[in-house]
């Protein structure tokens, strides 16, 4: 019986967040082990769509760069990448994409719409949505690697609208059409940002953000520049927190995606178990 009263409790902690955010746009960036592991998917997605039961907006931005790295190999193409970005060229441009729009964005809407979500998978290219130019101009072997110019947000506020879940491959075009690979952290943080989003929540394999070895639970923008500048924050986590730092959302999350119903936990919680960077 005490087990069945502490569900009750659960959900009675969690009514008022569901009140206050009812309605509101969640951007949610997969990624990482999240994307891997069965168990561990099924988790997301289904935290995904209890979000959208209770009228919350979510709208999903994936990476795959595992899957990337796989298929590139088993074509016989070099996989590299510098400052943290995959090198994407006229060589291996179409491989990137089939597997980033092709396979593992059609998957992801396959699995919410069979969890009884309603998903539509689409492109950074599709309707317009992500304008981009080259990273680097000068340099060939990043001749397909984009930075976003800007973000049109028609095509994801009618699929909302209409009550679908986007689901959105991080590939961008430029001003001749041409397919241009971008990093899905930035691709999160530009939508979130254009779409005037309540929340960004970046899945990550680790808790957070921590300082020796504790889990911050909330930071300011300005604490998250000096935790980078004295290097306690650091590798993968810089351009994820530098995005936290640099967006417009006032509440982005970085969660650890391994950890079962973590979007759950961190919303519908007064404690949470991730860190929230907030603008002041």
């Amino acid at each position: 019986m005490e087990k069945i009263i502490d569900k009750a409790r659960i959900l009675i902690e969690a009514l008022p967040y569901i009140h206050e955010f009812k309605g509101k746009i969640f951007v949610i960036k997969y990624g990482g082990s999240a994307m891997k592991d069965p168990v561990l998917r099924q988790n997301v997605i289904m935290d995904i769509c209890l979000l959208a039961s209770v009228g919350i907006l979510p709208v999903i931005v994936h990476g795959g760069g595992n899957d990337i790295t796989k298929l590139l190999d088993e074509v016989g193409q070099e996989t590299a990448f510098q400052d943290g970005i995959r090198l994407t060229n006229d060589q291996n441009v179409d491989y990137v994409e089939m597997m980033l729009s092709g396979k593992i964005n059609k998957q992801i809407v396959a699995d919410i719409n069979v969890s009884h979500g309603h998903a539509v998978g689409i492109s950074g290219r599709d309707g317009g949505l992500v304008k981009a130019e080259l990273y680097d101009a000068g340099n060939t072997a990043m001749d397909r690697v984009g930075k976003i110019c800007c973000i049109e947000t028609a095509l994801i506020e009618t699929l909302l609208g209409a009550g679908y879940i986007p689901v959105i491959s991080p590939i961008g075009a430029d001003s001749k059409g041409q397919a241009l690979n971008i990093n899905a952290d930035e691709v999160a943080g530009e939508i979130a940002n254009a779409l005037c989003a309540e929340k960004l929540i970046y899945l990550t394999d680790v808790d957070g953000v921590c300082e020796n070895g504790k889990l911050i639970s909330q930071i300011n923008a300005q604490e998250a520049s000096e935790l980078i500048e004295n290097g306690v924050i650091s590798g993968g986590m810089i351009p994820k927190v530098s995005y936290c730092i640099k967006s417009n959302v006032e509440n982005v999350h970085i969660l650890n995606g391994t950890l079962e119903h973590s979007i759950l936990l961190e919303i519908f919680t007064q404690e949470g178990i991730g860190t929230k960077v907030v603008k002041a």
